[in-house]
């Protein structure tokens, strides 16, 4: 395989040469009309669902994992971490069971996903905060349940969601990370002073910073300013245009600096429906014509419709920074904040070959994915004609 485009990073035209999966060269050559960009596949560390397929749900399947990676290829994704929402002990470690066996017998999954992310249950029973969890599944945190997450992803639980205020949590957190496993504070109504607490106890992210949270907090004295102003953990986003207003996301791209923050989608099983009004359990959602949920006949939104194709240059815009920046908020800082790697912030020779080919039009910067690869492998080629 050889392929053409425009180094996202280096802003240079080059040829890369893919043999069994692998970046075998890369060369400079001259500028040709009409080149692509080329930049690491995207990487989203929260995807809930999409299409149709939920990681939450009841009767998921293997070929449903297998799925879930062809279906975001055509967003430029090309891996992700799997994440399972507040639910029964039985339901998470029957679907822990379910992802884990899909990486072990099929390659395309176990090249797709590093690890499994659950999201919940040891979150704030709040209204705000609690989000869209099933308040009949909140609980406090249980080593005993984290033990048999690990034992049932076979490994491959690599973060875990919870909110610091429940009790146990600091313990829960000593010992999750004592296990390799990244502890992020999310869906929290904790003092800022418990989230100290956390964060000296081993926590290191931040879910979806600035959602699942009260609609009013204290002016001063609340836990979004207590986790922005520490700096040493890292800030998870959804830079979509809906979950935070542009002036919020530049303040944490100052506040976290860019090398602590990283893009994610959080995309819900509706994300990529077509238009309409759908049921998600008892609750009507509407999909509107831009991709974006809503609860039906409410202001609210229903989860994340959009991909990184979205967040990557919505982010750039917003935080007023070079789109290489935001690439690389989805490349090589999940890459770093997971310990895959000192990170994918260029594309080297001897590397995985996990590419994304990208155009960009408009003058609100869209990204339009022309291929993506995976371990050499064409997940997605757009077959239209361009614009």
């Amino acid at each position: 395989m050889v392929l053409k485009g425009i180094d996202i990073f280096e802003n240079q035209p080059v040829r890369i040469t893919v043999e069994k999966g692998t970046i075998v060269a890369k060369q400079s050559i001259p500028h040709e009309a009409d080149l692509p960009f080329v930049s690491p596949g995207f990487f989203d560390v929260q995807v809930n669902g999409y299409k149709g397929l939920d990681y939450s749900s009841l009767g998921l399947t293997a070929a449903d994992v297998e799925q879930m990676v062809r279906n975001l290829a055509p967003s430029g994704t090309t891996r992700h971490v799997p994440t399972i929402i507040t639910n029964s002990q039985e339901r998470i470690c029957q679907n822990l069971e379910i992802i884990a066996r899909a990486v072990r017998e099929r390659a395309l999954v176990a090249a797709a996903i590093p690890g499994i992310h659950i999201e919940g249950p040891y979150i704030s029973a709040e209204d705000g905060p609690r989000g869209a969890h099933d308040p009949s599944f909140v609980r406090d945190p249980s080593i005993a349940e984290l033990d048999e997450w690990i034992e049932a992803s076979h490994n491959l639980l690599r973060v875990v969601t919870l909110a610091p205020e429940r009790a146990n949590a600091i313990a829960f957190i000593s010992y999750a990370v004592s296990k390799g496993i990244v502890v992020s504070i999310g869906h929290t109504a904790a003092t800022p002073e418990q989230i100290r607490e956390a964060i000296a106890a081993g926590a290191t992210l931040s879910t979806h910073l600035g959602n699942g949270s009260h609609a009013m907090l204290p002016r001063l004295r609340n836990y979004l300013w207590e986790q922005l102003a520490d700096e040493h953990t890292w800030a998870g986003i959804i830079a979509d245009g809906y979950h935070l207003p542009d002036s919020v996301m530049k303040v944490f791209s100052k506040a976290k600096g860019l090398d602590r923050l990283v893009l994610v989608s959080d995309v819900a099983f509706l994300g990529g429906s077509g238009p309409g009004r759908y049921k998600w359990g008892n609750i009507a959602v509407e999909v509107y014509p831009d991709g974006h949920l809503g609860l039906a006949d409410t202001p609210f939104l229903a989860g994340s419709g959009h991909l990184l194709d979205t967040c990557i240059p919505r982010f750039a815009a917003a935080a007023g920074i070079p789109l290489a920046q935001s690439v690389a908020l989805a490349t090589g800082n999940p890459e770093r904040l997971l310990g895959l790697g000192e990170g994918k912030q260029a594309i080297r020779v001897g590397s995985r070959a996990d590419l994304a080919l990208f155009t960009i039009t408009g003058p609100n910067v869209a990204l339009n994915i022309e291929r993506t690869v995976l371990a050499g492998e064409t997940l997605y080629e757009r077959k239209e004609a361009r614009a």
